[in-house]
């Protein structure tokens, strides 16, 4: 038995040491003496963990960041950030699968599949009723989904959450075209229900075979009776993403980013989630979509923003200030993709991005300078570029659109960005100046590359 008697403050947080009468060593059986006990205890089993997490993940990765994702399920950016991690280790991840998924995340031929206690809207009781009655048959169409399941549980909203998130892609993948049906589905399979609670039999599934000993078959003819409305063109690929990160709380099948993925490492040297490893005041640009704009008048009466922003690795803060916000406003609609121009603020603990600009990823214009091995080596015509450059750059703070240099050799071809003290703020003017100079040059779109 010991006695406490003093404690002592050792920081911001709350851990403190505690004193007893004696020292800090413990007797145990024969009279041995466990020096420091609790911190080597501690050390050793955080190692163990630590080697036991570490053989996990690199014998078996699949089911290791299926549990992992699971285990996150309901913070967001951690799954986002595993989501990256899986795709830079090669895992692909799945969108929900009525007929493949679970509850959770599960390691299925070499791909990660969401499961179903991920999506928004799709409660334990639905899930349970969709897996009993999937059993091993598996759903054929929308009214078989609907003719089986118990709809008290599964209800309207649960169905079009997952038709929207893609769950029903496998049987058909038009989703406006599953919405439309599901209209008079719905009340069909209700219809079909209370027939059988009732325990009468539908004419039309008589008059379809009805009397066959196979009841699969029987299934089958009454599936084909089960209305539908008339054909519709799918939901655009942007609306399909949309739905899927409002339901799942990020992209799956696609991302809007993932387009620009080449690109983008030459325009942004860090992404979103190093943001924090970089000092304060340093100067950035990043390729981001807009997830939501939260407007705020400040105590002048001025109006300022905070943003939510993503990558293709996390999403993060953005503030910005009344002058830019008066300036770029009409830029900052949710879901655009933008490249963000500014620097690195540190406020209680806090990193956030100080947006400074902005321009939509559609409207960027690249000046694509062409170079061959003896002109990329030569310091003289270097020079001659650079100063052609630091004509064309304007105002700085005006000068945002880049410059990338095309290094052509017989066996590859290399782009390299400029530094962005050589940006330019009319590429077309640019351009025609560096071909009255003799260096071929062209303007690219970013979303052209």
């Amino acid at each position: 038995m010991i006695k406490i008697v003093t404690r002592k403050y050792l920081g911001k947080q709350n851990v403190y040491d505690i004193g007893v009468e004696h020292d800090h060593n413990f007797a145990i059986k024969n009279g041995l003496i466990a020096s420091n006990c609790f911190n080597k205890s501690h050390s050793t089993a955080y190692g163990y963990v630590t080697y036991q997490t570490a053989y996990l993940k690199a014998n078996y990765p699949l089911e290791y960041m299926a549990a992992l994702l699971t285990a996150n399920s309901g913070d967001t950016d951690k799954v986002q950030r595993y989501i990256t991690n899986c795709t830079n280790m090669g895992i692909s991840i799945d969108p929900p699968d009525i007929n493949r998924s679970g509850v959770d995340f599960t390691p299925t031929a070499g791909k990660i599949l969401f499961g179903f206690s991920a999506v928004r809207n799709v409660g334990q009781s639905a899930i349970a009723c969709i897996l009993e009655a999937r059993n091993e048959i598996g759903f054929k169409s929308l009214a078989d989904f609907c003719d089986r399941v118990d709809l008290r549980a599964v209800n309207r909203r649960t169905m079009e959450s997952l038709i929207y998130c893609g769950a029903f892609d496998k049987i058909e993948p038009n989703r406006q075209q599953l919405i439309n049906d599901l209209e008079l589905v719905y009340d069909w399979a209700q219809s079909r229900a209370k027939d059988r609670a009732s325990g009468q039999g539908n004419l039309l599934d008589l008059l379809g075979d009805g009397f066959s000993s196979t009841p699969t078959k029987r299934a089958n003819n009454a599936f084909e009776t089960a209305p539908k409305s008339k054909p519709v063109m799918d939901l655009p690929p942007q609306k399909k993403l949309q739905m899927e990160k409002e339901l799942l709380g990020f992209y799956v099948s696609d991302h809007p980013l993932k387009s620009l993925r080449q690109i983008t490492p030459l325009l942004t040297p860090i992404n979103l989630s190093q943001l924090g490893e970089q000092r304060e005041e340093t100067r950035l640009c990043a390729v981001v979509m807009l997830n939501n704009v939260k407007k705020v008048v400040t105590k002048k009466g001025d109006q300022m923003a905070i943003l939510q922003i993503e990558d293709l690795t996390t999403q993060s803060e953005a503030v910005v200030f009344p002058k830019t916000y008066e300036r770029i406003s009409s830029l900052l609609q949710v879901d655009t993709r933008l490249i963000i121009w500014g620097k690195v603020d540190r406020r209680d603990e806090q990193t956030q991005f100080i947006l400074e600009d902005a321009e939509p990823v559609e409207t960027v214009q690249m000046v694509m300078v062409e170079l061959n091995p003896q002109q990329a080596g030569n310091i003289d015509e270097l020079h001659r570029l650079k100063i052609i450059l630091q004509e064309h750059s304007g105002d700085k703070e005006k000068a945002k659109m880049p410059v990338i240099g095309i290094i052509q050799t017989e066996n590859s071809r290399k782009l390299v960005r400029l530094g962005w003290q050589f940006c330019v703020q009319d590429s077309r003017i640019t351009v025609q100046a560096l071909q009255n100079a003799s260096f071929p040059a062209h303007i690219k779109s970013l979303t052209g590359i």
